[in-house]
């Protein structure tokens, strides 16, 4: 490990050098490569220095320890010396997550597709209410929201519902919530009070750039429709909707939310594209060997992954067995503490597997 940090200390300051050179501040694709490769480098490099310091501060202490006859300087010396002890093991466990591979996707915008599963109007209300925790937890964040297709199920509620959320980071946070949803309560339709369990699927894609998917537009067939529900004259009185069929795939993507018929279909591109991206990443997967799965979960939509229980105000994440009894601030956009122990259990099933390797 102390290797590969030494080298990557040489690496910043080849990276420094380089974006100080004229030359490179004119390229500015090559300028873009190194400053993300800089803001990449730059933490590892800052707490292994910061570790070394911490090396040397035990050196000198025990050092202290052995030549220092004095009893008060003694006791000091053991401070400082358990106080650098503590700060190295942390820096240890610091470094060894700060060297897991990043995940090429984890500053990519997303795409967020969700489903009524079992359990009918009251599943589809559920992906509303889904929808809802999700947009507040973004703008929580200043990300941006966009809506890019739905179908109403009649009640407030969607049979699907696709949308876009735009920010730095959005994937590294969202990753987690590709699966089955179970919400357990009582449906507002239900006189007798009994207690309901329904099923919503979630997909989280990150959006893909035209580079990484190439799209052979023969391989495209596009029709255009009259747009239903909410959205203002124009959208319903003009065959602005366009619905997508990629071919070779068979995947369908429906766009009726701009008034643009053009702006539609740029948007069902781009779900098309992550589409495709998911499907060659979940190959790539399925291709490792079982102990490189996350221990928190494959990410499969079949998969289920966390209960609300309304009756109990709890949230139970099954992955990782945790339970918050706080389900009110969880569907109002308090996603943190969910997330933040979710990527604990990742980093540390991450480097479980480097240990074994």
């Amino acid at each position: 490990m102390f290797d590969k940090l030494e080298g990557l200390v040489d690496r910043l300051e080849t990276v420094l050098q380089e974006l100080n050179d004229p030359d490179v501040a004119g390229n500015q694709n090559r300028f873009r490569e190194l400053m993300k490769e800089q803001n990449e480098l730059t933490p590892i490099v800052e707490t292994y220095k910061e570790y070394k310091q911490e090396k040397q501060n035990i050196e000198d202490s025990l050092e202290m320890l052995e030549e220092e006859s004095d009893e008060e300087m003694k006791e000091l010396a053991k401070e400082e010396l358990n106080e650098s002890k503590e700060k190295v093991e942390q820096l240890e466990e610091n470094l060894r997550i700060l060297l897991i591979p990043k995940d090429p996707n984890d500053d990519k915008n997303i795409v967020v597709e969700m489903r009524a599963g079992a359990g009918g109007d009251e599943a589809g209300l559920f992906v509303s209410d889904v929808a809802r925790m999700y947009r507040s937890y973004a703008e929580g964040r200043r990300w941006k929201v966009e809506t890019l297709s739905f179908n109403e199920s009649g009640i407030g509620g969607f049979k699907e519902l696709v949308f876009m959320v735009s920010g730095q980071g959005a994937y590294s946070r969202f990753k987690y919530e590709s699966g089955v949803h179970r919400v357990q309560r009582i449906p507002t339709t239900e006189s007798g009070g009994r207690i309901h369990t329904s099923t919503i699927t979630v997909a989280i894609m990150p959006e893909v750039e035209d580079v990484e998917v190439d799209i052979d537009m023969n391989d495209c067939k596009f029709d255009v429709f009259r747009a239903s529900g909410n959205g203002g004259q124009c959208v319903n009185t003009t065959d602005s909707a366009v619905r997508l069929t990629h071919l070779p795939t068979g995947i369908v993507v429906s766009c009726q939310d701009e008034k643009s018929q053009l702006k539609n279909k740029d948007k069902a591109l781009k779900v098309l594209r992550s589409r495709l991206y998911e499907m060659e990443q979940q190959k790539a997967h399925d291709a490792e060997a079982e102990k490189r799965k996350s221990q928190i979960g494959t990410g499969d939509r079949s998969e289920k992954i966390r209960t609300y229980n309304y009756p109990q105000g709890r949230v139970t994440d099954h992955r990782i067995k945790l339970t918050l009894h706080k389900l009110d601030s969880i569907m109002n956009g308090d996603l943190d503490e969910l997330i933040d122990s979710l990527t604990a259990a990742d980093q540390a099933a991450k480097l479980s597997n480097m240990e074994e390797e």
